[in-house]
């Protein structure tokens, strides 16, 4: 890809690289969570996540979208670094992760069954031995939960610094409008400041963009229902009302 390319294709980059992030930190914390309550993770869903050369996964499609985006920055932007480098991080750690995940779904059971089986002396030494090292997977994946979690918190603080300077992105204001309830959901609390790190004191004006992404993709009743929301929270922004006047003579024209 040349860097023209991905420069043109900039605000996609952004739109996708925080839509893959929510994705994946709910798919990664969903299996956090179960390791927390049953002490095991679920092998398909890690390597699912993962992927392959040939089927690349969400973590692995998120690991490269991120690269593209932050490596060819029009500027070295600290914050655009370091997420780029988490990116990295959170699906390498991930790799480790569907390893330790493989030996304990593979073999941890087998292990534990052969405590209880009728052995010679130095077989029943060896086994116990052995299966040392495959509990030691378990520390191992509680150290590498640890660590997922610490960048994922941390990407969340950074977003929102890096988004700052993307209020006029289409698609970014789209994507959070579509699937609201999803970026809510990855970033907590965190939420209204992710908005207000974008759109400052103008919230609005996410609605307003939003429309016009839809608008300008057909989805005519979507953008309506943006264009309300954004006259809801600001009905005499000249952009809200420009955008409103737009939409409604659109209806006006599909009801003839």
């Amino acid at each position: 890809m040349s860097k023209a390319w991905i420069r043109a294709k900039r605000p996609a980059f952004v739109r996708d690289v925080l839509r893959d992030f929510c994705l994946a930190s709910l798919k990664l914390e969903e299996q956090f969570r179960h390791n927390d309550q049953h002490k095991r993770l679920n092998f398909d869903e890690i390597r699912d996540l993962l992927g392959f050369e040939m089927n690349k996964g969400l973590l692995w499609r998120l690991k490269d979208t991120a690269h593209h985006l932050f490596r060819n920055e029009p500027g070295e932007r600290l914050v655009g670094r370091f997420l780029d480098w988490s990116m990295g991080y959170i699906f390498h750690e991930t790799i480790k992760l569907k390893e330790d995940a493989y030996q304990q779904a593979t073999y941890g059971q087998w292990f534990r069954q052969m405590q209880g089986t009728a052995m010679a002396t130095e077989e029943s030494d060896i086994t116990r031995e052995l299966y040392k090292v495959v509990e030691q997977t378990r520390e191992s994946i509680e150290r590498e939960i640890a660590r997922i979690r610490f960048i994922l918190a941390h990407c969340r603080r950074l977003f929102p610094l890096y988004l700052c300077e993307h209020k006029d992105n289409l698609l970014l204001a789209r994507l959070i409008f579509e699937e609201q309830g999803l970026v809510e959901e990855t970033f907590g609390n965190d939420f209204a400041r992710l908005q207000r790190a974008i759109y400052g004191n103008e919230p609005e004006l996410m609605y307003v963009y939003a429309s016009r992404s839809l608008r300008q993709g057909g989805w005519m009743e979507d953008a309506a229902r943006a264009v309300e929301e954004a006259a809801r929270l600001c009905n005499s922004s000249l952009l809200v009302l420009q955008e409103k006047e737009i939409v409604d003579s659109w209806q006006k024209k599909l009801k003839v």
